[in-house]
């Protein structure tokens, strides 16, 4: 039944009576759900295995940050707490629910910040979980969490090592990749497109900055002349560009 603004006032109240309770009751479910999610970060993050326990679903599917796809036993079994000296924390943010009903979808960040031995790392992941409405309440039955990749820090070499960048590669008769060095900074550009920033991640590792999973690895014949680049993605080597100039 939906509420609508232009139903005459008498039966308009008749009607509030009916749709609020419904409203807030959807509200109340949200609220809910979103402090169990953070209860779940919390308890995911100290190793704490039986609020795990209490809110996933025993047939729950739920995939890692790394692709795995694990199950209820292999969380609880791999819970604990984290060896001395190391300590994670989770925290939620950009959370969003909406309600089906029984069922709930929730999708998020979690930001982590790790204390290990006096260093401090950071990292980010974006996650959806299913939850749902049993005779014990509501539980996880599916989770998925993805890392979100991140730019590594720049490095800074000699003006010499970027010269030895600086050139021509080609893939084939219809790919060109030139490099270019203007200071101490180094562009590329592709098929005479518009020049981009590259940076420096060690000797020889090439990124791009806003595109983390991409990696270009500089070869060196055995006299240590630059001959060609890999260019890498997610690991993988994606294309092979041999220097021509």
């Amino acid at each position: 039944m939906s509420c609508h603004r232009t139903v005459p006032k008498v039966v308009l109240l008749a009607l509030l009576v009916v749709c609020l309770p419904a409203f807030a009751a959807t509200e109340d479910v949200a609220a809910l759900i979103k402090r169990q999610s953070q209860e779940f970060s919390d308890a995911s993050a100290s190793g704490d295995a039986a609020v795990l326990d209490r809110y996933l679903d025993d047939r729950v599917t739920f995939m890692i940050e790394d692709g795995s796809v694990v199950t209820k036993h292999d969380i609880l079994a791999s819970a604990g707490p984290s060896p001395k000296g190391i300590s994670n924390h989770l925290v939620q943010a950009d959370f969003h629910v909406q309600v089906y009903g029984p069922v709930a979808v929730t999708s998020f960040t979690d930001q982590s910040t790790v204390h290990a031995h006096g260093q401090i790392s950071h990292a980010t992941y974006r996650s959806t979980e299913v939850w749902q409405q049993e005779a014990s309440g509501w539980r996880m039955i599916s989770s998925q969490t993805t890392a979100v990749p991140q730019d590594p820090p720049a490095a800074t070499l000699p003006v010499k090592l970027l010269n030895e960048y600086a050139g021509t590669y080609k893939a084939g008769t219809d790919v060109t990749f030139v490099i270019a060095r203007h200071g101490d900074e180094l562009t590329g550009m592709v098929n005479g497109g518009k020049p981009y920033a590259i940076k420096v991640e060690l000797k020889d590792v090439l990124f791009t900055p806003g595109q983390p999973r991409l990696r270009r690895l500089v070869q060196r014949d055995a006299g240590g002349k630059v001959i060609g680049i890999i260019t890498r993605r997610d690991g993988l080597d994606a294309l092979v560009l041999k220097r021509t100039s």
